[in-house]
């Protein structure tokens, strides 16, 4: 987790600009005035606000919580598991699918600027390259066409790393979102049917007034605990990045 927080912070700070975080860096620890410091602090301060956004727009953890919500709600279940734990479940699975890059950022970009041996500019290139090969590696050739289709500057470019960042974070992001409603619609597919099984079934009774939903609830549990759910789930998520 240390390695991957170290990450998030140099991406976050070099992500509007490598040569203005560095004088941030600097002017915190020179010799400034009490009022630049402050600003300073605060701007620094304001930057570490937007490390969950920088987590959401450049890993799985997109494609993770939008499949476990679609999971929940096929269930039938409103609050439970509670959205904390989807959160939490999601995050868990999002760093075990992305330490391989992680760890290439901290080797490729964070050590050796740690170290001394390389510049804040090239630190925040290295640093980025991992996350810019995974991003292209998913991205849909019809989304980023889509994209680059509304600037000319970029018309007929395809997903490759070097593409600019304004593209591939949305176009990437567009593509997780897209995939994860196809799988969900693959897990919404047994439960629809136990519900219509259990409609039918109330229907030839002539119980029209009970809610299909309560009592095709339990048997939709019982389902998923039989067939090991969530661990089917989780290493479906996974593979899917291998």
């Amino acid at each position: 987790m240390t390695r991957l927080l170290s990450v998030a912070l140099v991406l976050l700070m070099f992500w509007a600009g490598g040569a203005s975080a560095q004088d941030l860096t600097q002017g915190l620890g020179g010799d400034g005035s009490i009022t630049a410091r402050s600003i300073q602090l605060f701007v620094l301060i304001t930057l570490l606000s937007i490390v969950p956004g920088l987590a959401i727009m450049v890993t799985c953890f997109p494609f993770m919580v939008t499949t476990l919500s679609i999971l929940r709600q096929a269930i039938g279940l409103q609050q439970s598991p509670p959205n904390m734990l989807i959160v939490t479940l999601a995050l868990f699975l999002t760093y075990f699918v992305m330490e391989p890059v992680f760890t290439a950022a901290w080797t490729n970009g964070v050590d050796p600027l740690l170290n001394g041996s390389i510049g804040v500019e090239e630190a925040f290139v290295r640093t980025l390259a991992p996350f810019r090969v995974f991003m292209a590696g998913r991205i849909t050739p019809d989304t980023f066409e889509a994209l680059a289709a509304l600037r000319p500057d970029l018309a007929g470019a395809s997903p490759v790393p070097d593409a600019p960042l304004s593209i591939l974070v949305p176009s990437f992001l567009l593509s997780e979102i897209s995939r994860a409603f196809q799988i969900g619609f693959i897990i919404f597919l047994p439960f629809l049917i136990i519900d219509l099984v259990v409609a039918a079934v109330l229907m030839s009774m002539g119980m029209m007034m009970v809610p299909p939903a309560i009592v095709s609830l339990p048997f939709k549990l019982a389902f998923f605990v039989v067939a090991n759910g969530w661990t089917l789930i989780a290493g479906s998520l996974v593979r899917s990045y291998y």
